[in-house]
């Protein structure tokens, strides 16, 4: 049954390849005096902002109206110019049809005098007019929170602010709104009251219950109004961001085996040590492991039937690593060579191989043999208040003469190219695609890449027919070698 699964999904949805491979991230230079048109009003939105991670993620669940006498299909998200470069991630879906496929969205910039730039959000079909849709919009904003104070003790509580709208940002008219907040801890010194004549209800704005600030209920707003609000709360995790994941995913139908290879380049954005690091005080911090904003450890859930894990650092093989593997896990932990606190780098990379046969289907017809991949987009770490990456650049390296290659995956990519890559006792080289993703965050390392190729018969025996044939010519050489005169003289004859 699997099988067939897997034989379906792959024949069946990528033939539609072409428009999943296809950017949603490219930039639509617009005029500078673009204004979206007024074709949609939002008749209520309810925005959820979770802070309970390292990185906001904001949930955006808006009924939309079509006031226009003709269809429309396109709708605009406004950002501040310069945010837009952090947004990540953004999805949009029917929230009453969550099943239903073909929203788009892409980035669109008005240049270059315009302080706010747009994501446009296509439906998959026109809506009519006077009709409604019932919108989640998804996204997270990286680089968000700014902690506060910047400088603190080793063992200081840390607090961090993060500045957001009270109204949403629109470019449409708002006749109903509220924007919600959940935070990881009832400990928050700061945060913006607004007065209450601006609640529809009139009353005290934000109402906390535990750890969720709301604001609103509010009347109705014109397109682009904002009222700056900000939040300030104690939040002693490391703020981890990943500034370069590079992936490798090398298959070998020869050897059986898919390698897997992540190089990881990170930085903390926690509070800085506002003194030198105490490596003493570090150690009796150790015995009751308090709270802190350095990043210790690491956790590494590999895909399950994961073996022969390695790590490695800039400066060689770290020993303070385990690695664990059985019949329901796999699991890789791993502390790096020092702790690293506020604006403290790290850069490392990790290792392992898997069976071939778990991750890859052979499905035969149409006179050729055609191979269904699927592996995760990536990995890396899993850690509790998350990490965040500005590039994730993925290469799957398949067999050589692989040929006709489609993909698919769900993560919004900016660029996917096909090279050839060239190893030990390659030929012509192995089929190679490079997928790039900009500002992703580690709630996307498990989901699935799908990758459909077709490899003829005759390739798979590249490899030891190279080999062999290597071996004869070095064979071939040691016996001329071998039999060369090489003395100085000629050989003296006997009587």
């Amino acid at each position: 049954m699997r099988l067939l699964q897997w034989a379906w999904l792959g024949l069946t949805s990528l033939a539609a390849a072409a428009d999943t491979n296809t950017t949603h991230e490219s930039r639509n230079i617009l005029p500078a005096t673009f204004k979206p048109p007024p074709h949609f009003r939002n008749v209520n939105l309810v925005r959820n902002i979770n802070l309970e991670k390292s990185y906001p993620r904001e949930t955006i669940n808006v009924v939309v109206e079509n006031v226009d006498a003709q269809p429309q299909r396109e709708y605009y998200l406004p950002f501040e110019q310069g945010t837009l470069g952090r947004i990540g991630g953004l999805e949009a879906k029917d929230k009453k049809e969550p099943e239903r496929t073909g929203f788009t969205a892409e980035i669109v910039e008005v240049d270059p005098y315009s302080s706010t730039e747009y994501y446009k959000i296509t439906f998959p079909s026109a809506l009519p007019s006077k009709e409604q849709i019932t919108l989640q919009i998804t996204y997270y904003v990286l680089s968000a929170l700014e902690p506060l104070p910047a400088h603190i003790g080793q063992l200081d509580k840390q607090y961090v602010l993060h500045t957001f709208s009270a109204y949403v940002p629109s470019a449409y008219t708002t006749l109903k709104q509220k924007t919600k907040l959940k935070l990881p801890t009832v400990d928050v010194p700061d945060v913006t009251t607004l007065p209450a004549d601006l609640n529809a209800e009139g009353k005290e704005d934000p109402q906390k219950q535990g750890t969720t600030f709301t604001y609103g209920p509010y009347g109705e707003r014109e397109a682009g109004a904002t009222q700056e609000a900000s939040v300030r709360y104690e939040f002693t995790r490391p703020l981890t961001h990943g500034k370069l994941l590079e992936r490798d995913v090398e298959v070998s139908h020869w050897g059986g085996n898919i390698a897997t290879e992540e190089r990881h380049w990170l930085t903390n954005r926690a509070a800085a040590l506002k003194n030198q690091f105490s490596r003493v005080q570090y150690q009796q911090s150790a015995y009751y492991n308090p709270p802190t904003h350095a990043l210790k450890d690491l956790r590494f859930p590999l895909t399950l039937g994961s073996v022969d894990a390695y790590f490695t650092d800039d400066v060689g093989n770290v020993s303070t690593s385990r690695f664990r593997t059985n019949a329901r896990e796999s699991n890789l932990e791993l502390k790096p060579r020092y702790p690293v606190f506020g604006n403290w780098n790290y850069s490392f990379k990790v290792g392992w191989n898997i069976d071939l046969n778990n991750y890859l289907r052979h499905v035969k017809g149409g006179g050729s043999d055609s191979y269904i991949l699927n592996v995760p987009f990536f990995e890396g770490p899993k850690q509790a208040e998350g990490i965040e990456y500005e590039r994730v650049v993925t290469r799957i390296i398949l067999p050589e003469g692989a040929d006709n290659v489609r993909f698919q995956t769900s993560v919004p990519l900016v660029s996917n190219t096909t090279s050839l890559h060239r190893t030990f006792m390659d030929t012509l080289g192995r089929t190679t695609i490079t997928l790039t993703a900009l500002n992703v965050v580690d709630e996307f390392r498990d989901r699935d890449l799908l990758v459909t190729y077709d490899l003829p018969f005759g390739a798979r025996f590249t490899k030891p027919l190279t080999i062999s044939a290597g071996m004869l010519v070095v064979f071939a050489l040691s016996w001329v070698v071998g039999n060369l005169d090489v003395s100085i003289g000629g050989k003296k004859k006997t009587a």
